[in-house]
C-alpha cells in the first residue's frame, strides 16, 4: 500500500510528465551558413561492430570510431576499462582528426596480446560522447586432439552414432563429413549429420562398412579445414552379403533383418527445453531411429506452425523458424513413425529477448530558459535495467543541477542555461545483451536570421493555390508575420494561411492579389525580414486545337493550333510526332498558328500534338492523320469520344474531393457517360479501379473516398460506340485517416478439437482499414455464465481459444481498430467449442413392412446430451449382402442414410432398395464430426418385383424378307425370372397396326420375324416378366426399307435408334406355364412397376390402332456382339456439335429413361479450365464460350457418373468484325440490275432466233415432191420432199401446238409454213421438226400473206416486233 508521501510523488511525476509533453525541441535546418555557426557536442557517426573478431594473419588491424562536433570533437581510448596510452606503443597509431585505431604487425608482436574491450570516447567543450564497448578478438583454429580410434562393430539394422567433438574455435567452424578419399558422405532419411556434428545411422546397411568415416571442420576466418582420424565400420551380418543383391527397393538384398519401432537418437527422453532469443533463428532437431527408416513429422501443440517463417530440412529433421518473436514460444511436437509404431518428443520453446528499443532517445537542441525531455524506453525478457550517464560518467556522480531531473528511463529539463549542453548515455541491458545511445542537449542562442533568397520574384496562374516561401532560423525560435507592400497588421485569416514554418498561401491568387510580400521573424534576440514580388499571369490555353484528318497521298495537310497566353509571357510552340520531335522544314512548315504538311505521304501518318510552353504553365492538343490511296469520299461514321482532359482536384474535404475534367470530342454520338476511376499506391498499386459513373452532361462531381488513402484518378467517357481512351491522371490526394468504420465479417467460433474454439472473420478490405497498423479486438466468455469478458488483440484474421470443455456455447463478438482509434463492435454472435465423440449408441433397431424397394425401421433414441456437440442426424448404415436369385452376385458397396428426429419414439422409411435381396444394416447417431458406437445389426429381406428392362435389344436384318430379333437378360431380375413379352405394331406412317404379342421362355432370347413385304416396318415393346407381372420396356422400331437397299447379308449392321425406357399398358394373355429360374448377371438398376401381366402359351392379336411418334434412325456399322459377353446397357453416343463464336448446339443420343438428367463437361484448351453444367434432355444451347478458342467437350449421366460420352474436340468461331456490306452499296445494286437487264434482252433474242428456226429454202424448191423423212443439206439447211403425190388424211391434221379457234378451225401463225400448200397443215415431231407433207402452195403473194397474218399469242407479237 501506498502511503500519502508516495500518492503525492506518483501525481507530481504524472503533473510534470503532462508538462513536458508538449515540449518539442528546436529543429536546426541543415544550412550551411547555420551549421557553421552552430556549436553543437559530439555525435559518434561511425564505429565497429561489439562482437569484432580478426584473422590472426592480417598485417593491420582497424578499429573505426568517428564523430562529428563543433568544434571538432578529441579522441581516447579505453581497453578493459583502462585509458590507453597510444604514444606509448609504437604499433598503435591513431588517424588524423578521427579516433580509428589502427594497430600494425609488420615488424613483430602478436594479435593476440591486443584482445580487450575496447571504448572510444569523443569530447569537445560541450560533452562527451562513447562508442559502444568493442570486444576485439582473434580467430581461432585448434588441431584436434590426438586420438587413437579403434574400428567401430556394429550389427545390421541396428543404429549408430558416429562422434564428432570439434574443437571449439572462433567462431565456431563448419561441420562436414568426408571419407578418405575426400568423398562427402551422402546423406537421406536414414544417415544424416545432425546440428552437434555427429554423423547419425537410423539404421546399419552391410555396404556401409565398405568406407571410413572423417568429421572435417572448415574454419572460415583463417580458410583452414582440420580433419579428424577416419572411423572405420566393420557390419556383422547375419546371412553373407553380396553386393550385387544390393538395390533400393530392397536395400537388404533379400537377408532377414529383424525390423524395429522408432526410437529417438537426439534428443533424448520424451521432453526437452530449447531457449532462443528474439529475432534470432529457432533450430530445432529430431534424430530417430528404427527399421524401416522412421518417418518425422512436427506440429505445435494447441496452434498451428508458423507458415511464413518456418521451413523443414535435413530431411524434415530438422524444424527451422527465421525471426524467431514471443508468439513463437510453446510446445513443439516431433513424431517419428514407421509401420511398427510411433514415439513422440515434446520440446518447449522459451523466447527470451536481449534489449531492443521502444523508444532511443535523440538529440535536444533547446533555447535559454527552455524546458526539454530525453526519453530511454527499452523492452527484453527479462526486462533490462536502464542506466543514465552524463559524458561518460554516471549520471548519479554528476555535479546536481536544479535543472535537471532524473524519473527512471526519462530526463527532465527545466529552464536550461548555457552551461546545460551535455552528452546523455542511456544504456538499457539484461543477462543478453545491451545497448547504448549517445543523445546530447544542446543550448543555442541565435538571432533571428533568413534562409531564403532575397527580394524574390515568383509568377503563378490565376485562381491557382499558391504558397509564398519563407525560411527563418533563431533560437528561441522567432515569430514570423507577413505584411503586403508594407501595409497591415499581417495577413493571417480570410484567403491567407500563415504556416509556423514561415510559408504564406494564397488560396486563390486574383490579380489584385499581386504586390510585394513582407516576411518579418521577430525575437528577443533581434528581427530579420526578406520580400516576395508576386505576379498573377492568365493561364496559357490553345483555343483552337487540331482536329483528325483524313489527306489523299500527294495532298495537303493543315493542323491548326491557336494560342491564348498572358501577354506579359513569351511562348514557344512546338510539334511532335508519335511522341517524337518533328523537325521542321522542306514539307514541313509551321507558322504561328497552324503546321502544314506538303505532298503527304505514307510515312506521314500518325498523331501530331502541338505543345505550347511559358515559364509557368503549358498545354498541348493532339490530332491523327490518316493517309488515303484515293480521293473517294469517306463517310463520316460515328466513333467513341476523346479522352477527357485537364482533370483538376478542388474543395478538398476529408471523405470527399471534387473532380472536374475538360470533355475531349465525342466524334459525332453523344458522350452518355462518364466513369471516374481510381489508383492507390499503398495496397494495390498500378491497379485502377471503377470509383462511380456519372451523367454525360456532368464535367464536374464530388467523389467520396475512403480514409488513408493516397488517391489518383482518371476519367472515361462512354458513347454509343464504346469507351474512349483513359484520361491522364489527375494529382494524387491522400486522405487522413479515422479508426475503422467497418465491422469485420461473417465473425464465428467452431472447434477443430474436442478441446478448444476456433474464432475465425473475413478481414477488412485493404479500403477499409482507413489507417496504419490495423488490428482486431476478439471478445468472448462462457454464454449465460455472467464472466466477464476475455480479449485479446491481434493482426491475424483467426484466433484459437485453448484450452475449453467440450462442445460448450461461447458470446463472441469484435472490433477492429487502428492507430487513430476503434471502429465500432459487432454484435454478439453464438460459436460453440470442438465436439467429441458420441457417448451413447441407438438400440433395439428393427424393421418392419418390407416391400420389394422399401421397409420401414424402428429404433430407440438416444440422450442428446451424449452427443456431445450438435445432433446431426441419425445415420443408418445398410448394405446388400446377396440376391435371391440364386447364382447372382451383387456389389456389397455399404450405403447410408440420415434420419433427423428428436421425437420418443423414431421411425423412418429406408428407400431405393432392390427387390429380392438380402440385406443388413445398423444405426449409428452423429454430430459434426464424430459418430458413435454402432447399434445391434439387423438382417432382412426384400419382397419380389417386376424385372429391369432387357439388357440390350437389337434388330438386325438378315435379308430382305426377315427381321433377326435378340436381346439380353436383364442385369437386375428383381425375382424368379420366367419369361419375355414382345409386343410389336407394324407401323404405317404415323400410323399403328392392330397388336400382336409373342411370349417366350425364360432361355429364350432370340426372335425371327418374317416380313409380309420389303418395305414393312414394325414397332417392338420388349419386357421381361417374373411372377409379380411385366417389367421395364425397351422400345425399338425397325428401319425403314430404303435405307436397307444393300443389307443382303449385313451381320455386322445393327440399328441404333433413340429407345425409349417406359412402362407401357399391355392385355392380358392367356396364361404360361412355370419356368424354370435363370442365372441374371449382376447390376443396380431402377424399376417401374407395371400392371401384372399373367403369363401366356399362345400368341393373342389384337385389333387396336395407335398413333406414336416416330423418330428416323440412325444406321451404326458397329462390330457383331457376342450374345454371351456382358455390354453396358446404358449408353450415350452421336455427340455433335455446331459451334458458332460464342455459344454451340449440342445434341446425341442415349438409351437411358426420359427424366434423366445429364452433365455436359467443358474443358477449355488453353488453360485447362473445366466447366460442369447440368441440363436435361438434348439438344441443348452452350453458351458464354470464347471466340476462336479450342474446347474439348462430354456428356454423361449425373445419376450414373459412368454411363459417357467420347470426347469431342472443336473451336469456336473467330468473333464478328463489322464489315461494310457490299451487297447493301448503291453502286453494287445499280450494277446488278444493268447485268440482269442486259441478260434479260440476250434471252430474248436468242429465244427469237430458236423460234424462227434455221435456214429454209423452200422458194427454190417448191415446186419438188417432199419427202416424208427431212433431209439436211451440206450447208446445213433442211431438204423437205414427198415420196407420194397425194398426202394422207393424216397430213391434214392441224399443226401440234397450234392455237384453235372456238370453232375448231386451225388459226395460222405468222411463221407458219401452211401457206405453202393448199390444205396442207404441216405436223411437228416431239423434236420440233416437222413430219407432214406440204402441197403446192396457191399464187398467193409471199409478202401480201405475211400481212395477213395475226400475232394471237405472245410469242408471235415478239416476232413481229423482231
Amino acid at each position: 500500500m501506498l502511503g500519502k508521501g508516495g500518492h503525492a510523488a506518483l501525481t507530481l511525476m504524472s503533473l510534470l510528465l503532462l508538462l513536458w509533453q508538449e515540449v518539442v525541441g528546436i529543429e536546426v535546418p541543415q544550412d550551411p551558413k547555420i551549421q557553421q555557426d552552430l556549436k553543437q557536442p559530439p555525435t559518434i557517426i561511425k564505429q565497429s561492430v561489439k562482437d569484432y573478431i580478426v584473422d590472426p594473419r592480417d598485417n593491420t588491424i582497424i578499429i573505426e570510431c568517428e564523430a562529428k562536433g563543433n568544434p571538432a570533437p578529441t579522441f581516447s581510448w579505453r581497453k578493459n576499462g583502462k585509458f590507453v596510452n597510444i604514444g606509448k606503443d609504437p604499433r598503435v597509431t591513431m588517424r588524423k582528426r578521427l579516433g580509428t585505431l589502427e594497430i600494425a604487425f609488420r615488424n613483430g608482436g602478436r594479435p593476440e596480446d591486443y584482445e580487450g574491450e575496447y571504448q572510444c570516447f569523443a569530447a569537445n567543450d560541450l560533452g562527451v560522447a562513447l562508442s559502444n564497448k568493442i570486444l576485439f578478438r582473434v580467430s581461432k583454429a585448434p588441431l584436434w586432439p590426438k586420438e587413437e580410434l579403434e574400428p567401430v562393430t556394429v550389427i545390421e539394422g541396428s543404429t549408430l552414432v558416429l562422434p564428432c567433438n570439434p574443437p571449439p574455435g572462433l567462431p565456431p567452424p563448419i561441420i562436414f563429413w568426408m571419407d578418405s578419399n575426400m568423398t562427402p558422405i551422402p546423406q537421406d532419411r536414414r544417415v544424416s549429420m545432425g546440428l552437434n556434428g555427429d554423423l547419425y545411422f537410423s539404421n546399419v546397411l552391410a555396404q556401409d562398412g565398405q568406407k571410413d568415416y572423417s568429421c572435417n571442420a572448415r574454419f572460415n576466418f583463417t580458410h583452414t579445414i582440420q580433419q579428424k582420424n577416419p572411423f572405420t565400420l566393420k557390419v556383422q551380418t547375419m546371412e553373407p552379403y553380396n553386393q550385387t543383391s544390393y538395390n533400393t527397393s530392397d536395400p537388404y538384398g533379400g537377408r532377414k533383418v529383424a525390423e524395429s519401432p522408432p526410437t529417438f537418437l537426439s534428443p533424448s527422453g520424451s521432453e526437452s527445453v530449447k531457449m532462443v532469443l528474439r529475432d534470432e533463428q529457432l533450430l530445432l532437431e529430431c534424430i530417430a531411429a528404427g527399421l524401416p527408416t522412421p518417418t518425422i513429422k512436427w506440429f505445435k501443440r494447441g496452434g498451428d506452425l508458423p507458415a511464413q517463417k518456418v521451413k523443414f530440412e535435413n530431411y524434415n529433421k530438422t524444424l527451422k523458424i527465421v525471426h524467431v518473436s514471443e508468439e513463437d514460444a510453446g510446445e513443439y511436437v516431433c513424431r517419428a513413425i514407421n509401420h511398427l509404431g510411433s514415439v513422440r518428443h515434446s520440446i518447449y520453446v522459451e523466447v527470451k529477448a536481449a534489449p531492443y528499443w521502444l523508444d532511443k532517445p535523440t538529440n535536444l537542441v533547446l533555447a535559454p530558459e527552455e524546458n526539454g525531455r530525453l526519453v530511454c524506453r527499452a523492452n527484453g525478457n527479462p526486462k533490462p535495467d536502464i542506466q543514465w550517464l552524463m559524458n561518460g560518467e554516471p549520471i548519479e556522480s554528476a555535479q546536481p543541477s536544479v535543472n535537471r531531473e532524473v524519473l527512471g528511463d526519462t530526463i527532465l529539463f527545466h529552464k536550461v542555461l548555457m552551461e546545460s549542453s551535455a552528452v546523455y548515455q542511456c544504456n538499457a541491458s539484461n543477462q543478453h545483451g545491451y545497448l547504448m545511445a549517445n543523445a546530447f542537449v544542446s543550448v543555442l542562442d541565435m538571432p533571428p536570421r533568413m534562409l531564403g533568397p532575397k527580394n524574390q520574384l515568383i509568377k503563378v496562374l490565376v485562381n491557382n493555390r499558391t504558397f509564398l516561401n519563407c525560411p527563418f532560423f533563431g533560437s528561441p525560435l522567432p515569430v514570423l508575420r507577413w505584411f503586403k507592400n508594407g501595409q497591415g497588421s499581417g495577413l493571417d485569416g480570410g484567403q491567407y494561411r500563415a504556416y509556423i514554418n514561415g510559408t504564406l498561401e494564397i488560396k486563390r491568387a486574383r490579380k489584385e492579389d499581386e504586390g510585394i510580400y513582407t516576411c518579418v521573424a521577430n525575437s528577443i534576440l533581434g528581427k530579420a525580414e526578406n520580400q516576395v514580388q508576386l505576379e498573377v499571369k492568365e493561364p496559357t490555353r490553345i483555343i483552337e486545337a487540331p482536329t483528325n484528318q483524313s489527306a489523299v497521298r500527294r495532298s495537303k495537310a493543315r493542323f491548326h493550333c491557336k494560342v491564348a497566353s498572358d501577354p506579359s509571357l513569351s511562348t514557344k510552340v512546338t510539334w511532335t510526332k508519335d511522341g517524337e520531335p518533328l523537325y521542321l522544314g522542306g514539307r514541313l512548315k509551321k507558322d504561328e498558328e497552324s503546321l502544314t504538311i506538303s505532298s503527304v505521304s505514307e510515312d506521314d501518318e500518325g498523331m501530331y500534338t502541338c505543345t505550347v510552353k511559358s515559364e509557368i504553365d503549358q498545354d498541348s492538343a493532339s490530332a491523327r492523320l490518316t493517309v488515303l490511296e484515293d480521293a473517294s469520299p469517306i463517310p463520316l461514321r460515328p466513333d467513341r469520344p476523346d479522352p477527357p482532359m485537364d482533370l483538376d482536384l478542388s474543395d478538398a474535404a476529408a471523405r470527399s474531393v471534387r473532380l472536374t475534367w475538360i470533355p475531349g470530342n465525342d466524334h459525332r454520338s453523344p458522350v452518355t457517360e462518364f466513369l471516374v476511376q481510381f489508383e492507390e499506391d499503398r495496397w494495390e498499386p498500378g491497379r485502377w479501379q471503377d470509383l462511380s459513373s456519372f451523367p454525360g452532361d456532368l464535367n464536374s462531381v464530388i467523389l467520396q473516398l475512403a480514409p488513408y488513402v493516397n488517391y489518383q484518378f482518371r476519367v472515361i467517357a462512354i458513347n454509343a460506340v464504346g469507351r474512349s481512351q483513359p484520361s491522364r491522371p489527375s494529382p494524387r490526394y491522400k486522405t487522413t485517416g479515422s479508426p475503422p468504420d467497418a465491422i469485420p465479417r461473417d465473425l464465428r467460433g467452431w472447434g477443430s478439437k474436442k478441446d478448444n474454439m476456433e474464432i475465425t472473420w473475413e478481414p477488412l478490405h485493404d479500403l477499409e482499414r482507413n489507417g496504419p497498423n490495423l488490428q482486431y479486438n476478439v471478445w468472448w466468455r462462457r454464454k449465460d455464465s455472467g464472466d466477464d469478458w476475455t480479449n485479446v488483440t491481434t493482426f491475424q484474421s483467426k484466433y484459437i481459444v485453448h484450452p475449453t470443455e467440450t462442445y460448450v456455447p461461447y458470446e463472441i463478438k469484435i472490433q477492429a481498430r487502428n492507430d487513430l482509434g476503434s471502429g465500432p463492435e459487432s454484435n454478439v454472435v453464438i460459436g460453440f467449442s470442438g465436439e467429441d465423440k458420441p457417448k451413447e449408441a441407438p438400440t433395439e433397431l428393427q424393421i418392419s413392412k418390407v416391400g420389394g424397394t422399401s421397409a420401414k425401421i424402428h429404433w430407440k433414441p438416444v440422450d442428446l446430451s451424449s452427443v456431445q456437440g450438435e445432433f446431426k442426424e441419425y445415420r443408418l448404415y445398410y448394405s446388400r449382402e446377396s440376391s435371391l436369385v440364386p447364382g447372382l452376385v451383387v456389389s456389397k458397396e455399404k450405403k447410408t442414410t440420415g434420419f433427423y428426429t428428436t421425437v420418443p419414439e423414431p421411425s423412418g422409411i429406408l428407400k431405393d432398395l432392390v427387390p429380392y435381396s438380402r440385406y443388413q444394416m445398423f444405426m449409428v447417431v452423429a454430430n459434426n464430426r464424430f459418430e458413435s458406437p454402432p447399434s445391434n445389426n439387423v438382417i432382412f429381406t426384400t419382397e419380389e418385383d417386376v424385372p429391369d428392362a432387357p439388357r440390350f435389344f437389337r434388330i438386325n436384318r438378315r435379308s430382305l424378307d426377315t427381321l433377326y430379333l435378340q436381346w439380353g437378360k436383364p442385369l437386375e431380375p428383381n425375382g424368379i425370372l420366367i419369361g419375355y413379352q414382345l409386343i410389336y405394331h407394324r407401323v404405317n406412317g404415323s400410323r399403328l397396326g392392330p397388336q400382336q404379342i409373342q411370349t417366350f421362355l425364360q432361355n429364350e432370347t432370340e426372335f425371327t420375324l418374317r416380313l409380309p413385304d420389303r418395305s414393312a416396318r414394325y414397332k417392338f415393346n420388349l419386357s421381361a416378366l417374373t411372377k409379380v407381372g411385366a417389367g421395364e420396356v425397351y422400345a425399338e422400331e425397325s428401319p425403314h426399307f430404303t435405307n436397307e437397299e444393300n443389307f443382303t447379308d449385313a451381320t455386322d449392321v445393327v440399328k441404333l435408334t433413340e429407345a425409349t425406357l417406359s412402362s407401357v399398358f399391355s392385355p392380358t394373355p392367356t396364361p404360361l406355364p412355370p419356368l424354370p429360374p435363370t442365372t441374371i448377371p449382376p447390376t443396380t438398376s431402377s424399376t417401374t412397376t407395371t400392371t401384372p401381366l399373367p403369363t401366356t402359351t399362345s400368341t393373342t392379336t389384337t385389333t387396336t390402332e395407335a398413333t406414336a411418334t416416330t423418330t428416323t434412325p440412325v444406321l451404326v456399322t458397329t462390330k457383331r456382339v457376342d450374345q454371351n459377353v456382358l455390354a453396358p446397357r446404358r449408353e450415350i453416343w452421336n455427340l455433335t456439335v455446331v459451334p458458332n463464336s460464342d455459344y454451340a448446339n449440342v445434341n446425341w443420343s442415349h438409351n437411358l429413361p426420359a427424366d434423366s438428367k445429364f452433365v455436359v463437361e467443358v474443358t477449355l484448351d488453353s488453360n485447362k479450365t473445366v466447366t460442369v453444367e447440368e441440363v436435361k434432355q438434348p439438344p441443348i444451347n452452350l453458351r458464354a464460350l470464347i471466340a476462336g478458342e479450342k474446347y474439348r467437350l462430354r456428356v454423361y449421366s449425373q445419376e450414373l457418373n459412368s454411363v459417357s460420352s467420347k470426347f469431342v474436340i472443336f473451336k469456336t468461331k473467330a468473333a464478328h468484325i463489322d464489315q461494310v456490306d457490299i451487297a447493301t452499296q448503291g453502286w453494287f445494286i445499280g450494277l446488278m440490275c444493268a447485268i440482269a437487264l442486259i441478260i434479260l434482252i440476250l434471252l430474248i433474242v436468242c429465244f427469237i432466233k430458236r423460234s424462227r428456226g434455221g435456214k429454209y429454202p423452200i422458194r427454190d424448191k417448191k415446186d419438188l415432191p417432199l419427202d416424208p423423212v427431212d433431209q439436211k443439206d451440206q450447208d446445213g439447211s433442211f431438204d423437205y420432199q414427198n415420196e407420194n403425190e397425194n398426202s394422207s388424211d393424216e397430213d391434214n391434221k392441224p399443226l401440234q401446238g397450234s392455237q384453235t379457234s372456238l370453232d375448231g378451225n386451225v388459226k395460222e401463225s405468222d411463221d407458219s409454213l401452211v401457206d405453202y400448200g393448199e390444205g396442207g397443215d404441216g405436223q411437228f415431231n416431239e423434236d420440233g421438226s416437222f413430219i407432214g407433207q406440204y402441197t403446192v402452195k396457191k399464187d398467193k403473194d409471199e409478202t401480201e400473206g405475211n400481212e395477213s397474218s395475226e400475232a394471237t399469242s405472245p410469242v408471235n407479237a415478239i416476232y413481229s416486233l423482231a
